[in-house]
């Protein structure tokens, strides 16, 4: 149950930045995308990814390495379209 838990949980964090990344390459736009939300989101999730490896759970593990792919996808896009 604590790992279903985990995973749904997972999901909804792990996948919250995807509607910004895709309105930004959308629109091609992202001036009024602030850099502190990726660049948080990034420092977050690495350091989330490094807890789930040292307690090794995978729920921890996978949904901060999606997270920290999403979080730098929102930065290279920011920065591409400001």
């Amino acid at each position: 149950m604590k790992d279903l838990v985990g995973y749904v949980a997972a999901f909804f964090t792990t996948f919250a930045l995807f509607p910004q990344i895709i309105r930004i390459w959308r629109l091609k736009e992202a001036r009024d995308i602030s850099l502190f939300l990726p660049l948080m989101s990034s420092t977050g999730s690495v350091l989330w990814l490094i807890y789930g490896i040292m307690i090794d759970e995978m729920p921890v593990i996978i949904a901060n390495a999606v997270s920290l792919l999403f979080a730098l996808m929102v930065l290279f896009v920011t920065l591409k379209y400001r």
